[in-house]
């Protein structure tokens, strides 16, 4: 190998690991905070139901921030939003720890969202555009990243609470930011010089009536503890037709739904990825309040715990991609489903007798699903897009697991909207098995269609 390649692989390494570092802080930041719910509360003085706004609004935020920044770094330079993206983070985690209110400290996660949500989209931009061979192999890294982070986020939230109190659990994103901004300053080729943006280029109404869809749908589900609001779901679904017509007109829309439309196989994959994102974040939420509140562990004892499904992914990630590569997505997703619905059953076997050792192992079986899920889904949907199609499959797919993940914050504002109690916490793991069902039947959809297709090249 040359002096130059070496340097060029060197300098691509560095480039990976910048981004890396920023992306992380999204999903990092959804988990972490889990672990400091009874804190909050206690802080703040406010109900579980309250608390999950704190994690509503953050993903409102990055559900609707990611195609925006996404867009924004095209129009305007990819580096200069990432950079943007990072100064955001770095203000509200400086000001969160000093929040004299809920409502503020909500305010500060928006802007944290707003902010982390700029990383991802233009940071795998500039990869994709600096890296033009082996790129499979640094989407891999940053997939790994972005997965094994969020299933971190409550082992590290538990130790920093257990040690420290909450506003550590921001305070912690300085080294990341710092070694971010140094290496991306350094290692991020300087945008080059970007025609003058259109006045329609970005879709400002879209953007809004996307926004304002998305919390109908969150008042809808936040409305269950209390009874089905008829009136709000006739209003949603209004705004999903108008939404749905409004977009299929635009030259340049917020949300590509005719893309959707003429891709069916791509709404399944999206729609089994929400189906996952509901079941991983609501037992990455549930569990640690869960065992906080009910089980009274302390903040250290939670973390170790949690360790369970971090770890586990982070073993069975690189196996499974191994496999992925040499027989296709659609049988080891279906493997990694069987084992969602193991593992979520195996949950509604804990008590309050139950122990320490069989709690970890119920959520091990889940951390090995982990592995399987993320990867297993991003290669069916690149198996069923064009190389053109990439860029916008990917962003709906970032979309989806917001989508999911709000879900996610309606069900445990639900179930857990008064008390947290053993109970309660047996209605959401129901609720997590009828939805892990449903992902079984979507991967035998899959499967089954796959192994039809298969036959059907055969016998011609």
């Amino acid at each position: 190998m040359s002096d130059t390649a070496k340097s060029n692989k060197t300098g691509h390494l560095w480039l990976i690991t910048a981004v890396a570092l920023g992306t992380l802080l999204n999903p990092l930041n959804t988990t972490m905070i889990s672990v400091a719910f009874s804190r909050l509360q206690e802080e703040f003085h406010v109900t579980y139901a309250s608390i999950s706004w704190l994690i509503a609004t953050y993903y409102v935020a990055s559900a609707v921030a990611q195609p925006v920044m996404g867009k924004v770094g095209d129009l305007f330079g990819r580096k200069k939003i990432f950079m943007l993206g990072l100064a955001l983070i770095t203000v509200s985690s400086m000001l969160a720890p000093l929040s004299t209110s809920f409502g503020w400290l909500m305010t500060f996660r928006v802007i944290q969202a707003i902010g982390s949500s700029a990383l991802f989209p233009n940071g795998m931009g500039i990869i994709r555009s600096v890296i033009t061979t082996n790129q499979a192999r640094a989407l891999s890294v940053m997939s790994v990243f972005s997965s094994t982070s969020a299933a971190l986020g409550p082992s590290l939230g538990g130790f920093l609470i257990q040690y420290s109190d909450w506003p550590s659990i921001f305070l912690i994103n300085f080294p990341f930011i710092v070694v971010s901004f140094v290496l991306a300053l350094r290692m991020m080729p300087k945008d080059a010089p970007r025609k003058q943006a259109g006045a329609g280029s970005l879709d400002i109404t879209g953007i809004v009536f996307f926004t304002a869809l998305i919390f109908s749908w969150l008042f809808f589900f936040l409305s269950f503890k209390s009874g089905v609001n008829w009136l709000l779901l006739l209003l949603s679904l209004v705004l999903s037709v108008g939404f749905y017509w409004y977009e299929a007109k635009r030259k340049q829309p917020f949300i590509d739904v005719l893309f959707l439309k003429r891709n069916v196989d791509v709404c399944f994959v999206y729609l089994q990825f929400i189906l996952v994102n509901i079941v991983f974040y609501s037992i990455m939420f549930g569990i640690p309040s869960y065992l906080q509140q009910v089980r009274h562990y302390n903040g250290q004892e939670v973390g170790l715990i949690m360790l369970s499904i971090s770890g586990f992914g982070i073993l069975v990630t690189p196996l499974v991609g191994r496999w992925i590569d040499r027989s296709g997505s659609r049988t080891p997703l279906l493997v990694g489903t069987l084992f969602v619905v193991a593992g979520t059953s195996m949950l509604l076997t804990i008590h309050d007798s139950s122990t320490a050792v069989w709690i970890f192992i119920c959520l091990s079986v889940l951390g090995i699903s982990n592995g399987f899920q993320n990867l297993g889904l991003q290669t069916a949907l690149y198996s069923y897009v064009t190389t053109a199609e990439t860029g916008i499959a990917s962003g709906m797919f970032m979309t989806s697991r917001f989508m999911g993940t709000i879900l996610s914050s309606s069900l445990l504002g639900t179930v857990f909207s008064t008390q947290i109690t053993t109970a309660h916490f047996h209605s959401l793991i129901i609720g997590c098995v009828i939805i892990s069902v449903l992902m079984l039947l979507l991967s035998l959809r899959m499967f089954l269609r796959a192994k039809s297709g298969t036959e059907q090249v055969q016998s011609r």
